[in-house]
């Protein structure tokens, strides 16, 4: 994703390969938009973190405490006469349920009013699934679905207008799948909206009872109706015929799913395509359906409010059963619901495979502040002193995977539910707690703190403070030193849980035997009738400064009785066959606090490095690339697609490789087509599997159709049995295998798939082995960062890839890499992998 402060004054016309968010983002800022808030919430989050607030001389920007405090700031800002826009993800849109209703129904000329919110129907990085487009046609607002990455751009603008002239707030409902994917986009010219004058009072912003009930009135006999009148004219509803005989209406990001699956298939029907989905344009969607003979779908992501739309205007359609579970469609999914009810020449060919992937759960990153409440609560409960750890959403849910959290619920609910559960069952106060991370609370947990002292309940409550928003990326929250404006403020974490009445302590979140005494003194002061809240400080490995990250410990092998509980602390130590530690690459010296495994050890084997005897490493000597001349590629040299799919592990450069890829594809005729990837991203990037795509020429989707993709990148031996992956080759493809294996926290080895039962499922593959990790050492790096860029010379060198010339590859790989050393590091790695093949 570029610089978005290097992309707001691009002319108009340009080109750019954009994150769905940023798309969006750019699209905000070009329409003129004066203000922007929301909560951090993947997958919205890149909307504000990575985009508006490196555009703060542009637009005010600032993130608000929860979501309901960003919606009525930003009806604040409406209020005012600006255009705002807030964003979140569909839980939020829930927590701010309140301040939407309220401000469907406000009737007064005002700036404009858009609230984003992206779906996750997967999900990802959330715990529920729910279509919220009855709940806004319940409150009468309209509804944009963006269709693809270009109109997540343009989408800005017209949801502003449409604001401004019906006297609305509008939704944005973005699909997850295009807010965390990347296409190209084209931009338009930039425009300046002025903010609208104060009128002479605020009276139509009153909602009393009988005053909202007439404006209820009011917006669902005018409001709604002059909106569907103008979405009969709006480009927001296409219609393409086709030569087929049976048709398909879609709506957001469904249609580039079914299009996708369509080209496979060579299918030609007639398709309608919906921008808007509330109200909808019932006399275009009845024109359609007159020129239909055969039968007609319905393919949408969420429920079936699409389709029982279209059935109350007498319209018989076929969609998803009464009991579908799907949510997101797949090309592989509208392929096999579609061959159930037409023949379409298809037949789906799942592998069978005998062995099953091994279970790579997101784990807290080496190093974290959690660590240590990790420990002392799963030691604790295992000499029954705890029974439960309820918890909610955040880094702390992933104490899951260490037997130190039992529940997981919605922001801020942790407490509450501990409450309720003591107040039934008072003999357990001491034997129950609830842990929360800092922003929670500030987000909607402080209401529980203060609702225990309230009804005098009396137990344990842990707030983990990292100062940070983790979760989503390091956003700034309350309890940061900084807003996300770069000032300071008088918030105080500490001082405001103190405030609400109950005992409060501060403890070093890195200090495993302080961490451990204060959990069980608040334990037993819960026998008493007393609550406890437990604030471990601790910031967040991710935000801290590199230099604290180099390790300064190291095993005393003559006092390591391989004992073998090191290697279950952290992924910063592994053990090898006969039980021997080793520190690994992933060890961030848990920030120079006091190290955790160094305090866990019962041998006191793992000590500080002696500085004098510590052998430091050489860095490479390197040239610095020369410049690349510009080289033009025949497009009658190149196929109307090429596709990868990448498949590894959170941290092995899955991002970068397709950001490569991108660059090539923009210097190549197919910049005059389409380039789109997706990316997983969220709690996936913690450790857990991850994939990437990349697509260019006549494609629509980042998510591919079976047996269609051209080259299979396997960064981590195992993922390659992830379901339905080898489903994606085509039948003359080719496998690339990085021979590197990386076991998960808590995973024992015997656990891991066995080679041998690994290459009996590649049998009849073409398969393409290749150890860029060792490569990678062999090159000076000792991390293995550059692995990536290893495979990547190796995938220049393969058909169809080998029509791209090589100097095209290596200016889009320095184009990508930041500096002179990285520009060097990165042209010798790529260097190697194109000699793997000779």
């Amino acid at each position: 994703m570029a610089k978005f402060e290097r992309i707001v004054n691009v002319p108009a016309g340009s080109k750019l390969i954009l994150q769905g968010n940023a798309a969006f983002a750019l699209g905000v800022i070009h329409a003129g938009y004066h203000a922007a808030t929301g909560y951090p919430g993947t997958p919205s989050t890149e909307v504000i973190d990575r985009s508006l607030a490196h555009a703060q001389d542009r637009i005010k920007v600032g993130w608000s405490v929860n979501e309901a405090v960003a919606v009525s700031t930003a009806a604040g800002h409406s209020t005012a006469g600006f255009d705002a826009v807030v964003t979140m993800k569909i839980p939020g849109v829930f927590q701010a349920a309140d301040a939407i209703t309220t401000t469907a129904f406000f009737t007064g000329r005002a700036g404009a009013l858009v609230i984003f919110a992206v779906t996750d129907y997967v999900p990802s990085s959330t715990q529920h699934v729910i279509d919220p487009r009855y709940f806004f046609a319940s409150a009468r607002l309209p509804v944009l679905e963006p269709r693809n990455h270009q109109e997540m751009y343009e989408i800005a603008c017209i949801a502003a207008d449409m604001s401004r002239k019906f006297k609305t707030p509008v939704i944005v409902l973005a699909s997850g799948i295009l807010a965390h994917s990347e296409a190209l986009i084209v931009t338009k010219e930039p425009r300046t909206i002025e903010p609208r004058e104060l009128p002479d009072n605020l009276h139509d912003w009153m909602l009393m009872p009988n005053i909202a009930r007439a404006n209820y009135n009011r917006v669902t006999r005018e409001r709604i109706p002059a909106i569907k009148k103008w979405c009969e004219s709006t480009d927001l509803v296409a219609e393409t015929y086709g030569s087929d005989d049976w048709g398909i209406i879609v709506n957001g990001e469904s249609e580039i799913i079914v299009r996708e699956a369509l080209k496979i298939i060579n299918a030609n029907p007639s398709i309608l395509s919906l921008a808007i989905t509330n109200p909808l344009p019932e006399n275009r969607i009845k024109d359609f359906v007159k020129n239909i003979k055969g039968k007609l779908f319905v393919i949408e992501d969420g429920h079936r409010f699409l389709e029982e739309k279209i059935r109350l205007l007498n319209i018989e359609v076929t969609g998803k059963d009464e009991l579908s579970i799907i949510t997101n469609w797949t090309p592989e999914d509208v392929l096999g619901f579609l061959s159930d009810h037409i023949d379409i020449n298809y037949t789906s060919e799942k592998k069978d495979i005998p062995i099953q992937p091994i279970l790579r759960p997101a784990s807290i990153c080496p190093g974290c502040a959690y660590k240590a409440l990790a420990l002392a609560v799963a030691k604790l409960k295992r000499r029954g002193k705890i029974y439960a750890a309820f918890g909610d959403i955040g880094c702390s849910t992933l104490l899951y995977f260490f037997n130190a959290l039992d529940t997981c619920s919605c922001m801020g609910a942790s407490d509450s539910i501990r409450q309720g559960f003591v107040l039934s069952r008072p003999d357990m106060a001491n034997k129950v707690i609830s842990v929360i991370g800092d922003s929670t609370e500030c987000h909607a947990g402080m209401d529980s703190t203060r609702n225990a002292v309230f009804r005098n309940v009396p137990g344990v409550k842990i707030i983990l403070d990292n100062y940070t928003t983790a979760m989503t990326g390091g956003q700034p929250a309350p309890s940061s030193p900084l807003n996300l404006e770069g000032q300071p403020h008088k918030f105080s974490l500490s001082k405001a849980i103190e405030a609400e009445g109950g005992r409060t302590v501060v403890v070093d979140a890195f200090d495993l035997k302080g961490v451990e005494k204060e959990l069980k003194e608040a334990l037993k002061l819960a026998e008493k009738n007393i609550y406890t809240t437990i604030i471990l400080e601790g910031e967040c490995i991710r935000e801290v400064e590199s230099k604290k990250l180099i390790r300064k410990i190291e095993i005393d092998y003559e006092k390591c009785t391989k004992c073998d509980l090191c290697s279950n602390i952290c992924p910063g130590i592994e053990t090898d066959e006969d039980k021997t530690p080793h520190f690994t690459s992933l060890c961030t010296n848990c920030a120079s606090n006091n190290q955790v495994c160094m305090q866990l050890c019962p041998f006191d084997a793992i000590v500080i490095s002696d500085e004098k005897e510590k052998i430091k490493d050489t860095p490479p000597k390197l040239t610095k690339p020369e410049a690349i001349e510009t080289v033009h590629v025949d497009a009658e040299l190149l196929p109307a697609s090429l596709r990868v799919a990448i498949r590894g592990i959170g941290g092995q450069g899955n991002l970068f490789f397709g950001r490569v890829l991108s660059e090539v594809a923009l210097r190549t005729p197919y910049a005059e087509t389409h380039i789109v990837k997706g990316d997983t991203l969220g709690m996936a990037q913690l450790g857990g599997p991850v994939i990437s795509t990349f697509n260019c020429g006549e494609v629509f989707s980042p998510v591919p159709a079976p047996n269609s993709v051209d080259v299979l990148v396997v960064m981590e031996l195992s993922e390659v049995l992830r379901p339905g992956f080898l489903g994606l080759l085509k039948h003359d493809g080719t496998i690339i295998i990085n021979n590197f294996t990386a076991l998960p926290a808590n995973v024992k080895k015997e656990d891991y798939p066995a080679l041998q039962d690994i290459e009996k499922v590649l049998e009849g593959y073409k398969v393409l082995k290749i150890d860029a990790n060792k490569l990678a050492f062999e090159l000076g790096d000792k991390s293995g960062r550059t692995a990536n860029v290893i495979v990547i010379g190796l995938l220049s060198t393969i058909k169809p890839f080998n029509n791209i010339p090589e100097q095209i590859w290596q200016a889009a790989l320095l184009s990508v890499s930041p500096d002179d050393f990285t520009k060097a590091i990165n042209d010798l790695a790529f260097r190697k992998g194109r000699e793997c093949l000779n």
